[in-house]
């Protein structure tokens, strides 16, 4: 085989580093994502231990979804509210205001969590899927631990006071990654700024989000808002403005409007001073190989991920792109075969490698023509 390669970068792989000395937000945690690069963009004591306080329904929202997805548990499926969810029905906590004994869709408890975070109808949801909260707080941390959520434990299905349900907000923003990449038909209920439960013996109920940033011209669609006396306000929340998508959570505001004020003025800091790259869209067959001895000259390749880096503002020139590989690649080749690397450089850095796969399969020409060929290339240099 002849060697041909297109570049050889002798690097450390690493991610984009970004320092943010000159940024602060008054929060005691904090952290922000970009959704598509997965790059961190900003963060702060994010590996503090906190209490998550309403951020934990996320996850009870997530175990739902979760088996709703698999076809365990359906949307119409009714629950029977226990006297323990009922307790939460009084003025003090959140709540949906279900009664002793109704018969609740599984789709009305989720509503009455996600948007009037109702604690009562945490516990419904709980009981109706695990059989006690008990149970169904190790349903939560068993899928934390999934997630890799290595600093989180979760007690209870809503987050109110106990000492044994604790995270932080790198980890809560693991969890909120989760909900939008594995349920964005779901996830699209975060955005929902009210609900109106017909309720049992009264007059309809209706409720207003919570999440102050849905009321901003952000472009906001979620996602949890959380307050307890001894952590302060937090807030999980994420926008999604011309395809881009930025997660953020920070713990320990000092009021509403600060947490409104502080978590807005980090969703800006991302989309102001950075740029998200889209380098290589999934299955596309961008790239063109040099083939020896087949029956075509080249074949096209392609990732099977999309690609995005996410860069300072006014400086896309310092992004390269390279394509390496040991060539012409020599046939058969078959379909969907790794040909090649994609090596992603950023100021002279290399920030990402990731497989080029073969778009088609190329079989090996006869032997008269891989002779033909072999005389060619040792007369004219012509592979």
């Amino acid at each position: 085989m002849f060697k041909k390669i297109f570049v050889s970068v002798v690097l450390s792989l690493c991610s984009v580093e970004f320092t943010f000395a000159d940024f602060d937000v008054k929060a005691r945690s904090a952290i922000l994502q970009d959704y598509h690069s997965g790059e961190i963009l900003y963060e702060k004591d994010a590996d503090k231990s906190i209490y998550p306080a309403s951020m934990t329904k996320i996850m009870t929202a997530i175990i739902a979804f979760d088996l709703i997805k698999s076809g365990d548990i359906k949307l119409d499926e009714k629950f029977i509210i226990s006297e323990k969810a009922w307790r939460l029905s009084t003025s003090g906590y959140s709540s949906m205001f279900i009664m002793v004994g109704d018969e609740v869709t599984v789709e009305n408890l989720l509503k009455g969590i996600i948007i009037a975070s109702g604690n009562d109808a945490c516990v419904a949801l709980a009981e109706g899927i695990a059989g006690t909260e008990e149970e169904f707080a190790i349903l939560m941390t068993a899928k934390a631990t999934e997630l890799d959520m290595e600093n989180t434990n979760f007690a209870n299905s809503s987050g109110i006071n106990n000492s044994e349900n604790h995270s932080t907000v790198r980890d809560i923003l693991k969890m909120s990654k989760y909900l939008i990449k594995e349920h964005p038909e779901f996830y699209k209920w975060f955005a929902e700024k009210e609900f109106t439960w017909d309720r049992t013996g009264g007059d309809p109920i209706t409720q207003g989000n919570r999440n102050p940033l849905l009321y901003k011209n952000l472009g906001a669609d979620g996602i949890k808002t959380g307050y307890l006396a001894v952590e302060k306000y937090s807030l999980a929340s994420s926008i999604n403005r011309n395809g881009r998508r930025l997660i953020a959570v920070g713990s320990g505001f000092e009021s509403k409007n600060a947490r409104s004020r502080e978590s807005s003025k980090l969703l800006t800091y991302g989309l102001t001073n950075y740029d998200l790259v889209h380098i290589v869209k999934a299955n596309t067959p961008d790239y063109k190989i040099d083939v020896w001895l087949g029956k075509q000259d080249f074949v096209n390749a392609y990732s099977n991920e999309d690609i995005y880096k996410t860069i300072k503002k006014a400086k896309k020139k310092l992004l390269k792109v390279y394509v390496k590989y040991d060539g012409p690649i020599e046939a058969p080749i078959s379909k969907d075969e790794k040909i090649a690397i994609l090596k992603v450089v950023y100021d002279d850095e290399l920030v990402g490698e990731y497989d080029l796969l073969a778009s088609e399969e190329i079989k090996k020409v006869n032997f008269l023509s891989r002779l033909i060929k072999s005389l060619n290339y040792l007369i004219w240099g012509d592979v």
